[in-house]
């Protein structure tokens, strides 16, 4: 497994690799590497607001600030260590932060994805 690629490039092989899933999915998917590599699909983006899937990657503030509401960001967050830790899946209801201040309620399948060496969190949204 290499090791060596910038997390940028990998983000970008790794949405390459899904790319039929990211299209095709009549869900809203994101996968996260860490706050600045993330990528998105574009029902996600949509979904809070954004123009398309490169304007809400774009963002860099911290993940859970910028699009979590207050109320799941510890759901989330714990969700997502035991997927790091533990390679765990998990589903739980998440509220999102829309661009424009509103907010959205969503179900959140997330799941541990492995890819060239580098472990990734997969969501998808319903």
């Amino acid at each position: 497994m290499e090791h060596d690629h910038s997390h940028s490039d990998l983000i970008k092989e790794a949405r390459s690799h899904l790319k039929a899933i990211f299209e095709e999915s009549k869900q809203s998917i994101y996968l996260f590497l860490d706050d600045e590599n993330k990528i998105c699909n574009k029902k996600f983006a949509a979904l809070l607001g954004y123009k398309s899937p490169e304007e809400w990657s774009a963002v860099e503030d911290s993940f859970t600030q910028a699009f979590v509401d207050e109320k799941s960001q510890e759901k989330l967050v714990s969700a997502y260590q035991k997927a790091m830790n533990d390679f765990v899946g998990s589903s739980m209801e998440v509220e999102w932060k829309k661009k424009s201040g509103g907010k959205v309620k969503t179900k959140v399948i997330l799941v541990p994805f492995l890819f060239n060496g580098h472990l990734f969190a997969l969501h998808f949204i319903d």
